[in-house]
């Protein structure tokens, strides 16, 4: 049986990932058609620096966090002295780190899926009278659907599971910003409570399935309703 303050690591978790995702995939579908279908100068770097928390430490990518974030960074400070706002070591940090690290998966898929997308398509859809906006969301959105879906359950997955950034800019508080591999991470120091560590070890892996299971079912619906429409 769990206790409230399991349940209450729960749903922490759950809203931090869903935030998480709901944040991330509006950016990251515009960003990932940019980086698909434009060339332009700095077009590197900027793809450089975007897949930076990729390939850095988690703890590192928490500490820069920090660093610009916290009460003494250059933005975290003015927006505490400024407008009362703390972010670090509290719950938008969680949500800010999670972002952080799951971005550049999020990217990814979403451009590679526009890249799989005939550009042709989208110029017939812009002869015959659509603008850029309309033949996008008309056009390419519809078929790149089933990568936008697949990066979407990887944000959820990579923020439900995100540790190494979380404790380092946002800490390790209880109700606050202590999510599930905080909370495993927690018992897995106190003798006697590998049985509560296990609990919370099956709940994400549940969870974690049925986001699979969620993404597998959606990307097949997706699929079939655009045969439906090419037939």
């Amino acid at each position: 049986m769990m206790s409230d303050v399991e349940i209450e690591v729960i749903v922490l978790s759950l809203k931090v990932a869903t935030l998480s995702t709901v944040i991330s995939l509006p950016f990251a579908v515009a960003i990932g058609w940019l980086l698909a279908r434009k060339e332009f100068v700095g077009k590197t770097f900027l793809d450089g620096i975007l897949h930076l928390p990729l390939v850095l430490p988690p703890v590192i990518t928490g500490y820069l966090l920090l660093l610009v974030f916290g009460t003494r960074g250059f933005v975290g400070q003015f927006l505490f002295e400024t407008f009362g706002i703390r972010l670090a070591f509290a719950f938008p940090a969680t949500v800010m780190a999670s972002i952080i690290v799951s971005f550049p998966l999020v990217i990814r898929s979403v451009r590679l899926a526009i890249e799989m997308v005939d550009p042709g398509l989208e110029q017939a859809a812009q002869t015959l009278g659509a603008n850029k906006f309309i033949s996008f969301f008309t056009v390419t959105f519809p078929l790149a659907l089933p990568g936008v879906i697949g990066g979407a359950v990887i944000c959820f997955a990579r923020s439900l599971g995100e540790f190494g950034a979380t404790i380092t800019f946002a800490g390790n508080i209880a109700g606050e910003t202590q999510t599930l591999p905080l909370a495993v991470y927690s018992y897995m120091q106190v003798p006697g409570k590998e049985s509560n560590a296990m609990w919370l070890v099956l709940i994400t892996v549940i969870i974690s399935f049925a986001a699979l299971a969620s993404s597998a079912w959606l990307v097949k619906k997706s699929k079939k309703r655009l045969g439906g429409r090419a037939k």
